[in-house]
């Protein structure tokens, strides 16, 4: 569950903090794009390390580093994953080139993770909330959203307190076979379900006290603005998102096969 951690607001003052929702988002996106326009190893490791002064900067390295390890098991399983499919359909041989390929596919992940984790450990609900209204995103989806965001990591902390409770009452999670192992995790589920379920119910009966949705026009407190730090970071963005557009188009990336074999 501690990659959830990557999804809970961490309340530091910081330059990353302070930086406008909306900036920060395009600049996720930004990365995303630049992660899917490369396939190859050195590109891709040059946008994790990218992220790094981000997150010192933002002063949240250790839960940064909680959600990469909890990531770590998708990671695997993409790793494994795309050497099991190239073992297969290359006639039962493994090169060199399929596992750099396979090491690229998880180090991809792993750069999505890392930039969605900075952001949501960066940026508040209720800021992302006033981001998408001022965006011209409708409230209630707004709110639906944000409120997701909020309940994740709250459920990801209710599912650990009912595994520690189980396993004081003598479950054992990790004995027996796969399918054995699956149905240890019967006694988590079903309650983690009834105890989702009643936190909806006890917002669904706030919202009505509160007579949510009764103004069509909203108003609001705060409004947020852009300062020299949101161009500069917009900026920051835009230069990523050019320059991996062009190497992509004219620059040919070598692989850490070719450049071994140098």
């Amino acid at each position: 569950m501690s990659v959830f951690d990557g999804l809970k607001f961490r309340r530091v003052y910081s330059p990353i903090h302070n930086l406008d929702p909306r900036m920060k988002f395009i600049y996720v996106c930004a990365v995303f794009v630049a992660a899917i326009l490369f396939g190859e190893i050195l590109p891709l490791s040059a946008l994790f390390l990218m992220q790094i002064p981000f997150v010192l900067l933002a002063g949240v390295p250790k839960e940064w580093l909680r959600s990469l390890r909890g990531a770590a098991f998708l990671a695997t399983f993409i790793f494994l994953i795309n050497i099991a499919t190239s073992f297969f359909t290359s006639g039962y041989v493994l090169t060199a080139a399929a596992i750099e390929n396979a090491a690229a596919l998880t180090l991809r992940f792993i750069v999505l993770v890392e930039a969605f984790s900075v952001f949501f450990l960066t940026t508040s609900p209720d800021h992302l909330g006033l981001a998408l209204e001022q965006s011209r995103v409708p409230y209630e989806f707004a709110f639906a959203f944000t409120t997701a965001v909020r309940f994740v990591p709250v459920l990801a902390e209710e599912a650990n307190t009912i595994m520690d409770a189980q396993k004081a009452r003598g479950l054992e999670l990790e004995k027996g076979n796969f399918m054995k192992r699956i149905r240890n995790y019967i006694p988590i589920l079903i309650p983690l379900i009834v105890s989702a379920i009643r936190r909806s119910l006890e917002l669904a009966e706030a919202m009505e006290s509160r007579a949510w949705g009764a103004s069509k026009k909203r108003t609001n407190l705060y409004s947020l603005k852009l300062h020299r730090e949101d161009f500069a970071l917009l900026a920051i963005t835009v230069a990523v998102l050019v320059v991996a557009i062009y190497v992509r188009l004219y620059v040919p990336v070598p692989t850490l096969t070719q450049l071994l074999r140098l």
